[in-house]
């Protein structure tokens, strides 16, 4: 007969180990990695601010900032949420046109510990309009809120069930980006979804022994009927 311990002790192991770390944390908030994400789709009204401290790295646990430390995005702070699949994080939503510019996430730990992130936030828009009916042959997007070498994940999909589509990141020159003809030699003739994805990341500046990454992820869909 397999031995079970009883849940007011799993409970007080589990707190305890929580405890533990967040007095880790407190004491050196070099064991802090900064999980940053900023997420937008064309045509929403708002985009998305999550923010996250996880213990150890980016695999680990995500928990809750102790008073008197503090999350604030632009001088504003941010209340921890939490659920089971993501742990705890911090929220925000915001207008995406508004949102355009400079901005500031400022992490201060229990301790006294002040890390301040700068990043800027440029929405992207396809200046190219698409038509309801497209001819398989050289299609040329033309883009705004790039850099002048920029990547950007294509991705096509029609309704066969014979081929995947396209999915992969192409390279956008002064904010031209050519999808070939012998690209779309994959696609079958009739209604394709066109999605267009810039998936940014970069280490953030101002990090813990731990490190942090930052994410930007801005995309926008359309649709056509492609024919011959």
């Amino acid at each position: 007969m397999r031995y079970r311990l009883p849940i007011f002790i799993i409970a007080t192991i589990f707190f305890s180990a929580c405890k533990g770390k967040n007095d880790k944390i407190a004491t050196d908030p070099e064991n802090i990695f900064f999980d940053y994400k900023i997420t937008a789709e064309e045509g929403d009204d708002n985009l998305t601010v999550l923010l996250q401290y996880k213990y150890g790295d980016e695999e680990g646990y995500a928990f809750a900032i102790d008073k008197p430390g503090k999350v604030l995005l632009d001088g504003q702070p941010l209340a921890a949420d939490s659920t089971k699949m993501t742990g705890v994080f911090y929220e925000a939503h915001k207008p995406i046109p508004a949102f355009a510019g400079k901005h500031a996430i400022s992490f201060t730990s229990p301790g006294g510990a002040e890390y301040k992130e700068d990043f800027d936030f440029k929405p992207i828009i396809l200046l190219s309009e698409v038509p309801d009916s497209i001819q398989r042959d050289d299609l040329v997007f033309e883009f705004e809120g790039l850099d002048s070498e920029d990547y950007i994940r294509v991705v096509l999909t029609d309704t066969s069930f014979e081929n995947e589509g396209i999915n992969r990141v192409d390279t956008v020159l002064n904010g031209q980006l050519i999808i070939s003809r012998d690209k779309l030699s994959g696609l079958a003739n009739g209604p394709v979804q066109l999605e267009f994805i810039r998936e940014y990341e970069r280490p953030v500046k101002n990090d813990t022994e731990a490190g942090g990454r930052l994410q930007i992820i801005y995309s926008l869909k359309r649709q056509f009927i492609l024919i011959d």
